[in-house]
């Protein structure tokens, strides 16, 4: 653990996670569906590389500033508009390995979009997470619809910045340090927060939340993220990241830093670690045979969902 990270274990009185409310099975269930995520982000790689996905794109890095945002909403009651990358985040809101692997093989069942969609862009009804459409930034239409809808526009706007649009950094895209500095013009509540800190990011989403629900307008929340892989199957990042940059990221893992927030607190052992480790592995390779052996979606059904239908 860093001095950084480790000065953050306690305030002047109390651990973080109890000044935030935070007892140790919510720290527990946080880190699980962080190792769950990365799990099945992993083995998503592996079957590309055997012929069976037929396209990645990572959410490797952004764990904690998804899970940590995650927590601070109502599974079910709050509505989603996730990208492509927020597999942590449909984890933590109830998208099973199951669910998962049956959108990565294209399956009839498949809850995201019945097969229809690619890899990764998710959707669960029960949990109000709705489809993802593919381009970037979409998604604020789509919440700020939902919100709107729903009057008093209670919106908040999670933007995880991994510094980079495919190859692009983000100081060739913006002449401000943070797009949560925009917020401000537009009459909106702006943060800017570490998102490798998963507590840090709780915190202020929870704010936002507390904000929205009181009819106090909607937030910008900019979470500083790593973005492990290439920007997807079809990159290769090395051809314009250096490697002394990528390991640096790697060394600020942000399951590797809540890990040791755990170790230090007392609320992990190794055991447990291992045992999560194990446990979640072995859900997600049963949630591959699953999915191999799903049915495929009927061809009869091609148009559903496309075209207006009688009733």
């Amino acid at each position: 653990m860093s001095e950084e990270d480790r000065a953050r274990v306690t305030t002047a009185r109390q651990p973080r996670h109890v000044a935030l409310g935070l007892s140790p099975d919510d720290l527990r269930t946080m880190y699980r569906q962080m190792v769950m995520a990365r799990a099945l982000d992993r083995r998503m790689w592996v079957l590309n590389r055997q012929g069976k996905a037929p396209f990645v794109i990572s959410g490797q890095g952004h764990e904690a500033a998804q899970v940590g945002a995650a927590a601070a909403l109502r599974p079910g009651v709050d509505w989603l508009a996730p990208y492509y990358r927020d597999l942590a985040f449909c984890v933590a809101l109830g998208m099973t390995a199951r669910d998962f692997m049956l959108g990565v093989y294209a399956r009839r069942d498949d809850p995201s979009s019945g097969g229809r969609q690619m890899p990764s862009h998710f959707g669960l009804k029960q949990a109000r997470i709705i489809t993802t459409s593919s381009v970037v930034a979409t998604q604020v239409l789509h919440a700020v619809g939902i919100a709107y809808a729903a009057k008093g526009v209670p919106f908040i706007c999670l933007v995880q910045d991994n510094d980079y649009a495919i190859s692009v950094p983000h100081r060739l895209q913006m002449g401000v340090d943070s797009v949560a500095e925009r917020a401000h013009g537009y009459g909106m509540a702006g943060a800017t927060v570490d998102g490798g800190d998963i507590l840090a990011v709780y915190e202020v989403t929870r704010a936002a939340v507390d904000r929205a629900r009181a009819g106090e307008g909607p937030t910008l929340i900019d979470a500083k993220v790593a973005r492990f892989t290439s920007h997807s199957s079809d990159d290769d990042q090395r051809r314009y990241r250096p490697q002394e940059e990528l390991e640096a990221l790697l060394r600020r893992d942000p399951i590797e830093r809540f890990r040791n927030y755990l170790l230090d607190a007392t609320l992990l052992s190794d055991e447990d670690d291992e045992r999560v480790q194990q446990e979640c592995a072995g859900e997600v390779e049963e949630a591959v045979r699953f999915a191999e052996a799903a049915e495929e979606p009927d061809p009869a059904d091609l148009e559903r969902h496309l075209f207006s239908e009688a009733p």
